[in-house]
């Protein structure tokens, strides 16, 4: 009877959480939160080969003739440069404050952006509204393409060992047997697959037996260390994408024209004295948990707040490692306290591409 009640419970889910329920998925709000073993899956994280379900990213698929004209004037970075390549784009208000920092990447005659799930329906809503005569279509395509991230020092051999072709420069995109392959900055080799579930599946299986499977917050922390900014619904219209580095790893086209906030954000480049950047950093273990949006505090801004948290998760060391955009004075004093002028002291880390503070 046991039996029977969990055949029928897994026949009403989706082909592709059926994949995770069989693999020990534990699902909460939406997304894997792990599979039975947190600490070792941020452990090995560190240091091995993972594997992790990205459902908690979404997908807005863009179709039409004129898909490529209509979201070149809404996005940071140039899409006509997109062939063979995946790239980080920010979506802006008249102001130059980021709504979304996305990941496009093309597959066949689509484009794809990959966001937070979180911020889906609102960013949707958004880019449909001035849509108007042109020739797009815009959806979400969740239920339709699964995501699927690797890491690993061995990364690429466990994946031509699944039959995928791991693309060899950082941010190449492949498509080869209906899967998209990205190459993503990562502290070890990092990929991500795109592919319709059914695809996907007999990968993931393969995968699944040499690289361990990892929840959301593990993949989150993966692009902490890469120093990869992210948006959330606590941080939206807080940053200009210079403040998250987006300049230094390829977020920003200078030459390419028009855009929401386009004003704002070439004046800074050409004109302005950048203020803030985003920086890493380590906090020790403390209650509640560091959020992003907290704020963030610094002797040379008394009690007014000089920074505030991007995304921070569990550390596999302890504590918490984050990721942070804080005055540049405030960095350069070297003491910088979370969510109290005497709260808990950052130690900061290095990011693995270099700032250029003085711009």
């Amino acid at each position: 009877m046991i039996a029977a009640i969990i055949v029928s419970q897994i026949l009403m889910l989706s082909k592709w959480e059926s994949v995770l329920h069989e693999s020990g998925a534990v699902v909460a709000d939406g997304c894997v939160r792990d599979f039975g073993d947190l600490a070792g899956e941020r452990t090995t994280a560190a240091t091995g080969d993972v594997l992790a379900d990205l459902s908690q990213l979404s997908l807005i698929r863009a179709s039409g003739a004129e898909r490529v004209q209509f979201l070149q004037g809404q996005f940071s970075n140039d899409l006509r440069e997109l062939n063979g390549t995946t790239q980080l784009h920010a979506y802006c208000n008249a102001q130059g404050r980021m709504l979304a920092v996305f990941r496009a990447f093309a597959r066949g005659d689509e484009i794809y952006l990959q966001l937070p799930a979180s911020l889906l329906e609102a960013t949707l809503k958004r880019l449909r509204m001035f849509v108007l005569r042109a020739q797009v279509k815009l959806e979400s395509a969740d239920d339709a393409l699964a995501r699927v991230g690797v890491s690993g020092p061995n990364a690429p051999a466990l994946l031509a060992g699944a039959g995928v072709r791991a693309p060899e420069a950082i941010n190449a995109c492949v498509s080869e047997n209906e899967v998209t392959v990205m190459r993503i900055p990562g502290v070890h080799p990092r990929f991500q697959l795109v592919a319709d579930p059914a695809a996907l599946e007999p990968i993931w299986n393969r995968l699944r037996a040499a690289a361990k499977p990892v929840g959301a917050s593990v993949w989150s922390w993966l692009d902490i260390v890469a120093g990869l900014p992210q948006v959330l619904p606590q941080t939206v219209e807080a940053f200009v994408p210079q403040m998250a580095n987006l300049d230094r790893i390829g977020g920003i086209s200078f030459k390419k024209g028009c855009y929401p906030g386009q004003e704002i954000v070439a004046r800074m480049h050409y004109l302005g004295k950048l203020k803030q950047r985003m920086y890493r950093a380590h906090l020790a273990a403390t209650e509640p948990a560091p959020q992003a949006g907290d704020a963030l505090y610094a002797p040379d801004f008394g009690t007014q707040q000089a920074g505030t948290i991007v995304d921070a998760q569990a550390a596999p060391q302890g504590g918490f490692d984050l990721l942070a955009v804080i005055h540049i004075s405030s960095y350069e004093g070297g003491t910088v306290h979370w969510r109290a002028a005497d709260g808990p002291r950052l130690a900061f880390a290095p990011l693995p591409y270099a700032l250029d503070i003085a711009s």
